[in-house]
């Protein structure tokens, strides 16, 4: 899947649309890529002469990675995260890095959602941990 492919499916736009591409895997796991150009704007001011990819944006790709696992469910919804849970920052995210993320649901209830998703560049793990999220209807 695309970006164009995943505005499909996410609400999101630029500069929030922190998935590139995104593979289904057969096994019910998302694989999703994102490639850190360095003009970003949260990089702009963390940190002057040493930009790092701001924990919470980790955060972020991951959970864009996560809602694209419900597929078609997630057309003319917002996905709004409900939590997050043992978060693990393991190592930091620079310009020129992508950033690849591996999602999987652990279950569901109604519209809710609980997943788990880890990020890594190259063979680094960079952050991983639980996330829950609603699907909300507009």
């Amino acid at each position: 899947m695309n970006r164009e492919e995943i505005k499909g499916l996410l609400p999101h736009r630029e500069p929030m649309l922190l998935v590139d591409e995104l593979e289904l895997g057969q096994d019910g796991t998302a694989h999703g890529k994102y490639r850190v150009r360095g003009d970003e704007f949260f990089l702009q001011g963390h940190f002057p002469g040493n930009p790092v990819v701001p924990g919470v944006i980790l955060c972020e790709i991951m959970a864009q990675s996560c809602a694209l696992l419900v597929g078609a469910e997630a057309v003319g919804k917002t996905p709004m995260y409900t939590g997050l849970d043992k978060v693990k920052f393991r190592n930091p995210v620079r310009p020129g890095d992508t950033v690849e993320v591996t999602a999987s649901l652990e279950r569901r209830m109604g519209n809710f959602f609980f997943a788990k998703a880890e990020a890594r560049v190259g063979d680094k793990m960079c952050v991983q941990g639980h996330l829950s999220f609603a699907m909300v209807e507009g």
